[in-house]
């Protein structure tokens, strides 16, 4: 069954706990998506890397197959670093109770007296790629819209579709670039048409509600 999901759209795991769909994780040689990103209501820096047979997309939100104890065992996504924490010569990151490190020297956060300098930064797995929601996309001779959302079959992940806001702020439109037109993940995605032969593609449907 083929897959869309909104980049932007809300997520509920089984017993409730809430977040965001921030990013999708592609294999650029399996063409496949991997993994999608979640950061939970509020709390930046502890985003999740849900692997795809965890998620349904349905209409206007995803539903993750996990409760909020399994949700924070998953590997990061994304980690806060203090660089400087008092009694430690290398940044360190910042982790409520309960939550899985992402390797390395762990602190309380808000247990400990700190300089406030600190940064969030992704973390992808070796050889993948993450897409957010507004990454730019490339014809082969200029840039043509922002990233939606992906559709991909729900049961391998293999990706069918790129879904892109095309067009001016006020004249845009939803298109489906189909994946064989993916030549790479350059800066954005970049495509292997013009920027003709994605306008003469059809508009897609997108659930207005989702994202």
């Amino acid at each position: 069954m083929e897959t869309t999901l909104v980049l932007g759209s809300q997520a509920a795991c089984s017993d409730g706990y809430r977040g965001e769909v921030v990013a999708v994780v592609v294999d650029p040689a399996a063409r496949t998506v991997t993994d999608v990103v979640v950061e939970p209501d509020g709390r930046r820096g502890l985003a999740r890397l849900v692997p795809v047979g965890l998620v349904d997309a349905g209409q206007g939100q995803v539903r993750l197959r996990c409760t909020q104890a399994e949700f924070e065992g998953l590997a990061a996504a994304e980690e806060t670093l203090a660089e400087f924490a008092l009694g430690y010569q290398v940044p360190v990151q910042l982790l409520p109770p309960g939550w899985r490190d992402a390797g390395g020297p762990t602190v309380a956060g808000g247990t400990i007296p700190r300089i406030p300098e600190e940064e969030t930064i992704d973390i992808v797995p070796p050889g993948e790629v993450e897409e957010r929601r507004g990454d730019h996309v490339h014809a082969t001779d200029g840039d043509i819209g922002q990233v939606r959302a992906v559709r991909f079959d729900a049961g391998s992940g293999q990706l069918t579709h790129v879904l892109v806001r095309e067009g001016h702020v006020w004249a845009h439109r939803e298109v489906a670039i189909p994946f064989d037109n993916v030549a790479g993940f350059d800066d954005g995605i970049r495509l292997s048409i013009t920027r003709q032969q994605v306008r003469d593609l059809p508009s897609a449907d997108i659930d207005p509600s989702a994202g």
